[in-house]
């Protein structure tokens, strides 16, 4: 039994979208409870609060793209490469500030956004090799 993986790309891709707004969501209400996990307590307290209401806006408005083309059968492509690209410069971010920031935190962001830079490397591969970026007829 073979399995055609490009029927999985929009409903993957909605989810993921759906996933990063809801995260984003969260930041923008309660934007220290995002943001202390990553960098620790931050003094003062209004910087973890910017940071993390940032982090929310740019997920929220990532999220809802990726999910909005994936529900309409628009094109995914420009998400999918945003979401990675967001997600990798978190690693990044993250491996370049790693001594500095908590210990589990640290670990719990670069998991976080390798996986989902990953997870954003596949689904691109997948969107391109099988059609399925074109709009649906």
């Amino acid at each position: 039994m073979t399995t055609d993986l490009s029927q999985a790309v929009r409903p993957a891709a909605g989810l993921w979208g759906l996933a990063r707004a809801a995260l984003g969501a969260i930041a923008l209400v309660q934007p220290e409870r995002v943001a202390a996990p990553w960098v620790g307590k931050v003094r003062p307290a209004a910087a973890a609060a910017v940071f993390g209401r940032a982090l929310g806006g740019r997920d929220v408005g990532l999220g809802a793209g990726m999910a909005a083309a994936a529900a309409t059968g628009g094109e995914m492509r420009p998400w999918i490469m945003a979401g990675g690209a967001a997600d990798a410069v978190d690693a990044t971010a993250t491996l370049i500030s790693w001594r500095r920031l908590p210990r589990r935190g640290r670990l719990l962001m670069l998991v976080l956004a390798g996986g989902s830079t990953a997870f954003a490397a596949g689904l691109a591969a997948l969107n391109e090799t099988q059609g399925a970026s074109q709009p649906s007829s």
